[in-house]
């Protein structure tokens, strides 16, 4: 009986360790969902930002090294989006999520980045970023390679579970591979229609779905446009037939409207990330959110 009793300890003991969630911490929730789709749940997960937030200007605190100090796992967004971070995981002192470390993943390892600066890089650019546009999730094909990282990430922490994780990222690639077809064919009649939006966001998104950004109403990333610029902006839009102005949802709103105004063109408000609204909780319904809007907003155009 002690031999039987001994033993059932020993395997509840085994059973405890191997059903201990790995704790990720992500810099984002666009990467929280994803993280979430492929750990299952094997992963607990949290984000150090929302939504809501403009990822450009995130405020570091010191909750956010609590969760640091604890995690298993961290995934930052890359491309120096999120260098608000780096103090952070020096300050938890947790060497696994350090730079190379097993727990350290950065989302935008094998992306191919657009608008990377060519020559010398000053602040006449405006807030330029070095390795390129970093906003490259708003390209659904790129969360295949996010949800690969994050895959990776997971199985140097957890190889006993690798053959969980592999199903559920297959599940989510194939699932993500199925939508982006459904995507792509509501919004094919835009292809090669002009659009103009507030920041250099939408990118990638134009590029995966065929349409033209035009302009943007900042004159240059984080540099308020002027009212010269705003009066060649408005002559742009009406030569170039628009069909909206894409501006995000954490933008002040004021310049977009009166552009619209002049223009007779819509403005549509739009979260570029998970958590951004409330309607928006996961990664694909972030897309649905921003494909249905910009039609709406076409059907809408003359009412």
């Amino acid at each position: 009986m002690k031999k039987l009793a001994l033993l059932f300890v020993s395997l509840l003991f085994i059973n405890i360790i191997y059903s201990k969630q790995i704790y990720v911490v992500t810099t984002t929730e666009d990467l929280k969902s994803i993280a979430e789709f492929v750990g299952g749940k094997k992963v607990k997960v949290e984000s150090l930002s929302y939504g809501w937030q403009d990822p450009h200007t995130v405020e570091p605190l010191p909750s956010m090294i609590v969760k640091l100090s604890k995690a298993d796992m961290l995934v930052k967004i890359g491309l120096d989006l999120d260098m608000w971070v780096d103090g952070l995981i020096l300050a938890s002192k947790n060497k696994n999520i350090a730079y190379g470390a097993v727990g350290y993943v950065d989302a935008s390892v094998g992306i191919t980045a657009l608008e990377i600066p060519v020559g010398k890089v000053d602040a006449s650019m405006g807030d330029i970023h070095i390795y390129g546009n970093p906003h490259y999730w708003l390209d659904p094909e790129n969360g295949k390679i996010i949800a690969k990282n994050i895959l990776e990430g997971l199985c140097r922490l957890s190889p006993e579970n690798k053959e969980y994780f592999e199903k559920n990222y297959e599940e989510f690639v194939d699932k993500l591979t199925k939508k982006i077809e459904y995507w792509e064919q509501k919004l094919k009649k835009y292809e090669n229609k002009n659009f103009v939006s507030y920041h250099k966001t939408f990118s990638y998104f134009a590029k995966r779905f065929k349409i033209n950004i035009v302009a943007t109403v900042e004159p240059k990333p984080g540099i308020p446009p002027s009212a010269a610029y705003l009066k060649t902006l408005v002559e742009t839009i009406k030569k170039q037939d628009v069909v909206c102005i894409l501006h995000e949802n954490f933008y002040p709103l004021k310049t977009s409207q009166s552009v619209a105004k002049q223009t007779n063109t819509k403005v549509v408000v739009l979260p570029i990330s998970v958590g951004g609204i409330k309607e928006v909780k996961d990664y694909f319904s972030l897309f649905e959110y921003i494909v249905t809007k910009i039609e709406e907003s076409d059907e809408n155009k003359n009412n």
